[in-house]
């Protein structure tokens, strides 16, 4: 089955669905690392990513934002100058009432009936002007961690905004 495009699911529509206990064959998140970089150091700057609408983030956006900005750092900061933390975790189920395609699918789809769909991935609700992605590092390096910043918001659903604290 394709996996459908990203705008099916950027709303809030409905009430959040986060019990796994109650579901079966919940997918894990794509999200490998929350905290990225160098851990122990103290680090004067946070530059954080805002997003400026609410809206639903889907755990592979922000798998690919979280890859995107990491690269970036990586080849223009370093290693040890930065610390990346990504401060929302995807609780929200996503489901999908999956339709038969093809040949003979009259036959064997049964329509809108019963059409609860079946989970097919997870995704995180943010509240407008919510920090999605923190960055921690020194003076120094801001022009850079925003560059790399701008590059990671284009992955995620909503408009953002780099903010410097």
């Amino acid at each position: 089955m394709v996996r459908k495009p990203g705008r099916m699911y950027r709303n809030l529509s409905k009430k959040a669905y986060t019990r796994r206990e109650y579901m079966g064959g919940v997918p894990g998140s794509k999200v490998v690392q929350f905290d990225i970089g160098n851990l122990t150091a103290q680090f004067p700057t946070e530059i954080s990513l805002l997003v400026l609408e609410d809206c639903q983030i889907r755990h592979s956006a922000l798998e690919a934002a979280r890859i995107s900005i990491n690269r970036w750092l990586m080849k223009d900061v370093g290693r040890s100058n930065f610390y990346l933390k990504i401060r929302t975790y995807p609780h929200h189920v996503l489901r999908e009432h999956k339709q038969a395609t093809g040949a003979g699918a009259d036959r064997v789809s049964e329509g809108m009936r019963l059409a609860f769909g079946k989970p097919v991935g997870t995704a995180a609700r943010v509240k407008s002007h919510q920090k999605v992605i923190s960055v921690f590092t020194t003076p120094q390096y801001v022009d850079r961690v925003k560059n790399a910043l701008e590059h990671g918001s284009h992955k995620l659903p909503s408009p953002c905004r780099i903010v410097v604290s």
